[in-house]
């Protein structure tokens, strides 16, 4: 593999260019770190942020899933989400509401 694969053969497994998984990934990390500075805090101070880092890891499952469920290639890497989208049940599945791509 060329090191330009490296950087764009799973963005583009997934339909994304490198720039736009880039932003996705990066619109994960932010929620992410937070999470993990509240739980850290929460193993010391467990009065403090009880719930902060199970509802965002929640919260980011529930988008991933609807992102998947979205994705033109979901055949590829969700192959469990194919059947649910042919027949229309992909939101009632996996989430509520619209599929939204950012927080």
């Amino acid at each position: 593999m060329q090191i330009k694969g490296l950087f764009t053969s799973h963005p583009a497994s997934v339909g994304e260019t490198y720039g736009e998984h880039m932003r996705v990934a990066l619109s994960f990390a932010g929620p992410l770190a937070q999470a993990a500075g509240a739980a850290l805090i929460h193993a010391f101070l467990p009065f403090l942020f009880m719930t902060t880092a199970s509802l965002t890891v929640k919260r980011l499952y529930d988008r991933m899933t609807r992102r998947c469920a979205a994705c033109p290639k979901a055949a590829l890497h969700r192959p469990d989400l194919v059947g649910a989208r042919r027949l229309g049940l992909a939101a009632a599945m996996v989430g509520r509401g619209p599929i939204d791509y950012v927080i």
